[in-house]
C-alpha cells in the first residue's frame, strides 16, 4: 500500500565507505517485516471484530485489537472499503492455498472433505462481510473474478484427484459443490451444524464408491 524509500536512499550512498549497503538492506527488510506483521495483525483483528460487531465496527477497536496505532491503520487502509476488500482477499487466498497442503498430507477423498470444511469457514466469514460486499461499492467489483481465479481451480484439482482415485462419484462438478456448500452454510446457524451438514454432503459423494488399489495402499502406509 505504501512505498518504502530506505532502499533508494542507501543506493544513492553506495560509494560512501562510511555507509554499508548490507546494513541498509537489513534495515529495509526489518521495516518491511514490521509492516507485514502489522498488516497481518490488522487483517486478523478486522476479521474477528467484523464477526462480532459487523463491518461498521469502529476503526479504533480494530487497531487496538491488532496492537497498532490509528496512523498505522490508515497507512494500510485509507478507506474502510480497502480493509473489507483486503480481509476478503486474504480469506480467499487462505482457502485456495489450503488445497495443495491438504492434498500433500491426506488421501484424495479426505483432502477434498477437509477442504470443503475449510470452504465452509470461508463462507461464514463472507456472510459477515455480505452487507458491504453487496453495497455496490466499486472497491469490491474485482472480488468475484478474484474468487473464481483462486478458489475454483483449487477445488477442481482436489475433485479430479478424488475421482481418479475412485473415492468419490465422477458426475460432480466443482461449481456444483461450491454452490452446495454455500447453500448449506448461508442460513443463520451455528458453525457446528454447518460442519455436520457439509460432512453429510461429503459422505454422499462417497456413496457406493470403493478406493482404488493405490489409494488403499497409501491409507495402509499412513496408518502404520
Amino acid at each position: 500500500m505504501f512505498r518504502l524509500s530506505i532502499g533508494g536512499e542507501m543506493r544513492g550512498k553506495r560509494d560512501d565507505p562510511g555507509v554499508g549497503v548490507e546494513p541498509g538492506g537489513r534495515m529495509e527488510r526489518r521495516v518491511r517485516t514490521d509492516a507485514q506483521r502489522n498488516l497481518d495483525a490488522l487483517l486478523k483483528s478486522a476479521k474477528a471484530v467484523f464477526a462480532t460487531s459487523g463491518v461498521d465496527a469502529p476503526v479504533r477497536e480494530i487497531a487496538e485489537k491488532a496492537g497498532v496505532g490509528i496512523g498505522t491503520f490508515y497507512r494500510h487502509f485509507p478507506q474502510r472499503a480497502d480493509l473489507i476488500a483486503a480481509v476478503f482477499r486474504h480469506e480467499i487466498d487462505t482457502c485456495a492455498e489450503a488445497a495443495p497442503i491438504l492434498a500433500a498430507e491426506h488421501a484424495p477423498g479426505e483432502a477434498l472433505g477437509k477442504w470443503m470444511q475449510r470452504y465452509a469457514a470461508f463462507i461464514a466469514t463472507k456472510r459477515g462481510l455480505a452487507p458491504a460486499l453487496h453495497s455496490g461499492n466499486p472497491a469490491f467489483e474485482s472480488l468475484r473474478a478474484y474468487f473464481e481465479q483462486r478458489v475454483q481451480p483449487a477445488l477442481r484439482t482436489l475433485l479430479e484427484s478424488a475421482v481418479a482415485a475412485g473415492e468419490i462419484r465422477n458426475d460432480v462438478q466443482s461449481d456444483d459443490l461450491l454452490h452446495a456448500v454455500a447453500s448449506l452454510c448461508m442460513p443463520a446457524q451455528d458453525d457446528g451444524r454447518a460442519r455436520r451438514m457439509v460432512a453429510l454432503l461429503v459422505d454422499g459423494l462417497r456413496c457406493g464408491m470403493r478406493p482404488s488399489r493405490d489409494t488403499t495402499s497409501r491409507l495402509r502406509l499412513t496408518s502404520r
